[in-house]
């Protein structure tokens, strides 16, 4: 997708010129007089400074379609028509590993090009990126010493190899340095009475504190990290009078002193803020009497501390975000819970800051920093430094595998060694007054610049042999530019041969367009066969038929052309930052920008005039940020597991990964209870495997999938126990069986008997009533015997 990219933006810009030129000629609408108005009025616009443009030249004008020219006589050496073009200066490859010299390290490409541009001729270029394995890293510790924090101190004190043995996993060319701050040394911020506090603040409180100071530079970047260790040892807090720190000024000097901190131009470089309280800021040290401004200028003495603590007031915001961009440092604010909300309003207003939240004694700060570090390399966001309003630049990302993401110049969820490209469309929309200028883009927290030198086309290359007071312009009363006369001051006609005062109607037809009616359009006198036109109050009125004036433009909400844009012969010319008919469309996509996913409207909706138009049903908010009716984050989640961890699943087919889920997945063996803003999930896949995995934010609004390792499946039949319930089964069939066969027997003996015993008794009775029997006819009787009777 990303290569068929510059071939889709040139049909649409072949299309829309098609378009644009088709039924009527844009080039011959405004009646320009002059070969820079010309070419500012559309691309497929050219001049003719041929002086005789042919015989048919009397219909022709000289503003018209290259081709029209060329069929009407004029020249191609003759032609002004400069086209937009790109030229590749320097083109390094991008390194896959930090080796030797800074200037063998590469993680931009190109590193330098040029570009000529014509207004409204856009010209595109594709910037790829990607981060070399073991760069090398500069941490400088800077830590709030002021009383409140005195158990940090004593944790920081076995820090330095925790911190360096964690580090070195991520690189092996690891400087450490180690710098402190309270605040102001004047009143009202320092303890001035009585004189004892000056020396010992925490007198009558507490043990021997150290002398309040602003900044000190106690260990410049090093290799050393036993080093970093025994300096930390030294330290003893300090304590000011009022709440909030001076550690802007702390973090300014931090910043500009580079040759003092040692920073290295080849090296990431991490600034690590450590406190537990709030900020002075720009303006505060007015309440000092201090009304000079920070001028952002080094100023460490031979002591290594700041030596106009009490002279300069404390630096702004602006001022901090300009001086990190410039030096190229990720400055990571470690602060503690109670004034996390402030800080991590400070990121959103200082690109390229992280925000963790600190421990009360300060024993998390390795992770934290491990955390913070992990997220910078993560992520690549180009930046635009110093360029000129006229020059507009849109930005398209193709991040992980091959996804194109309109509109963002950012991507996420990297690894160290993942290549990404942005594909960057650069037009002018007016004309500086500068004739080039050089603009910078460049990765946030990289030293790595692209440096892009642009050629504005607004100029005929004619104009350099304009002839002054040339014969041709009868008499020399006009200068001849470009095949025309530029008429002096009160000459007028084609050849400046009038005076104004030689007012005379004649030769009204020059003065009328082909099938108009109105001299000069009504507002203007038709003097030498040329228009003068009227003055009016409401602006100023132009053209060789007075048909353009400045003020007819369309009005929006009571202002012309909205008021971002200019009016120019009934047609807007938008600023920078703004289209449509009435220049009331603005382009930027940033406000449109979800602040927790970094997707257009959170994925629910367009931008549309820098407003996000939702679309899913339910979805409302600035960024559609809010859907009661959708699918909640489990379901949603879902589908990012499916597609970023097993590369399956409905997102992987649509390939839009990575344009939808931004999550980071980390593997765990079991989900950790957090205590805010995570949900626990769980759900069957295509194999019957239920997948457990917990969606998690942290502080900054970075998402974190943690997915168990090991699935619960169902387990695969035993043979053993197979074969055994078989056997058994038969066994116990065959057993029923006989017991059943036994039974049947059992009651049919019994049947058989029973009706054998009823035949038998049924027999007794018929021989009791034998009609044959008859007894006996002589008795025999025994008088011995003697028995019972």
């Amino acid at each position: 997708m990303g290569m068929l990219l510059p071939h889709i933006w040139t049909v649409v810009a072949v299309l829309t010129t098609l378009c644009i030129v088709s039924g009527s000629n844009i080039c011959t609408s405004r009646g320009v007089g002059t070969c820079k108005e010309c070419l500012s009025i559309h691309p497929s616009c050219a001049w003719c400074s041929q002086k005789d443009m042919g015989l048919s030249s009397s219909s022709v004008s000289r503003c018209n379609l290259k081709s029209i020219l060329l069929q009407s006589g004029c020249k191609a050496e003759f032609i002004e028509y400069p086209v937009s073009s790109i030229v590749v200066e320097e083109n390094r490859p991008l390194s896959d590993r930090a080796q030797g010299s800074a200037d063998d390290i590469t993680q931009i490409q190109p590193q330098r090009i040029r570009l000529i541009l014509r207004p409204d001729d856009p010209k595109r270029f594709t910037v790829t990126i990607r981060q070399a394995a073991d760069y090398p890293v500069d941490l400088y510790y800077l830590m709030d010493l002021s009383f409140s924090m005195n158990d940090d101190l004593a944790n920081l004190r076995s820090l330095g190899d925790g911190l360096a043995k964690a580090m070195g996993s991520t690189t092996s060319k690891l400087r450490m340095g180690f710098g402190a701050f309270v605040d102001k040394t004047l009143s009202p911020y320092m303890y001035m009475f009585p004189d004892e506090a000056i020396s010992n603040p925490c007198i009558g409180i507490s043990s021997i504190c150290s002398p309040q100071f602003g900044y000190k530079n106690v260990l410049s970047l090093t290799e050393q990290v036993n080093r970093f260790t025994e300096e930390v040892k030294k330290q003893q807090v300090s304590r000011n009078r009022d709440l909030p720190e001076g550690g802007f000024d702390a973090i300014m000097q931090a910043v500009v002193c580079k040759d003092e901190i040692g920073w290295r131009p080849e090296a990431s470089h991490l600034l690590v803020y450590t406190t537990d309280a709030l900020s002075h800021a720009a303006l505060d040290g007015k309440i000092a009497g201090l009304v000079q401004p920070n001028d952002g200028k080094c100023h460490l003495n031979s002591n290594n501390r700041y030596a106009k603590t009490a002279i300069l007031d404390y630096p702004s915001i602006g001022m901090l975000t300009e001086k990190l961009t410039e030096n190229n440092i990720n400055l990571i604010f470690a602060v503690t819970d109670r004034v996390l909300p402030l800080y991590l309003n400070y990121s959103k207003l200082i690109p390229g800051t992280t925000v963790g939240q600190l421990s009360h004694d300060s024993k998390n700060v390795i992770q934290l920093i491990q955390d913070a570090y992990a997220n910078i390399r993560s992520k690549a966001e180009l930046e635009v430094l110093d360029v000129p309003d006229e020059l507009s630049l849109l930005f398209n990302a193709t991040c992980l595998n091959g996804e194109l993401i309109p509109g963002v110049r950012s991507c996420s969820g990297l690894q160290i060694g993942d290549t990404v490209s942005f594909h960057v469309e650069a037009k002018l929309r007016g004309c500086p007054k500068e004739k080039n200028h050089t603009f910078i883009i460049k990765p946030l927290g990289f030293k790595d610049t692209l440096h892009v030198t642009v050629e504005f086309a607004c100029n005929c290359s004619c104009q350099d042999s304009a002839q002054p007071a040339s014969p041709a312009c009868h008499n020399g009363n006009g200068t001849l530019e470009c095949g025309v006369c530029l008429c002096d001051p009160g000459r007028l006609g084609q050849q400046c041969e009038c005076t104004e005062a030689e007012y005379k109607p004649t030769d009204t037809g020059s003065c009328k367009p082909s099938g108009g009616t109105a001299i000069c359009s009504g507002r203007g006198d038709c003097v030498c066969g040329q228009c003068s036109c009227y003055s009016n109050e409401f602006g100023k009125v132009w053209g060789k038929y007075c048909e353009c004036d400045d003020f007819s433009c369309i009005h929006f909400k009571g202002q012309l052309c909205s008021g971002h844009g200019d009016c120019a012969c009934g047609y807007c010319q938008c600023h920078t930052g703004w289209s449509g008919e009435s220049c009331n469309c603005s382009t930027r996509t940033d406000t449109c920008m979800a602040s927790t996913e970094q997707l257009l409207c959170s994925g629910r909706g367009a931008c549309s005039c820098g407003v996000c138009e939702c679309t899913v049903p339910g979805a409302y908010g600035e960024t559609c940020e809010k859907c009661p009716t959708c699918p909640d984050s489990c379901t949603l989640k879902k589908d990012c597991v499916e597609c970023k961890h097993y590369k399956r699943g409905p997102l992987f087919e649509k390939k839009s990964c990575n344009t939808i889920c931004r999550d980071e997945i980390q593997l765990v063996d079991e989900l950790v209870f957090h205590e805010k803003s995570a949900v626990n999930c769980s759900y069957k896949d295509k194999d019957d495997c239920i997948q457990h995995f917990q969606y998690y934010e942290d502080i900054s609004g970075k998402s974190i999938l943690y997915l168990v390792k090991k699935p619960e499946c169902p387990k695969g039949p035993d043979k053993l126990v197979v074969v055994a319930s078989a056997i058994s089964a038969v066994f116990l069939l065959g057993l029923a069986a006989l017991l059943v066969w036994k039974l049947l027997v059992t009651i049919h003996d019994r049947r058989e008997f029973a009706k054998f015993e009823e035949e038998r008794a049924k027999a007794k009775w018929e021989a009791a009533n034998n009609p044959l029997y008859k007894g006996a006819t002589t008795t025999f009787k025994n008088v011995t015997y003697q028995g019972d009777s």
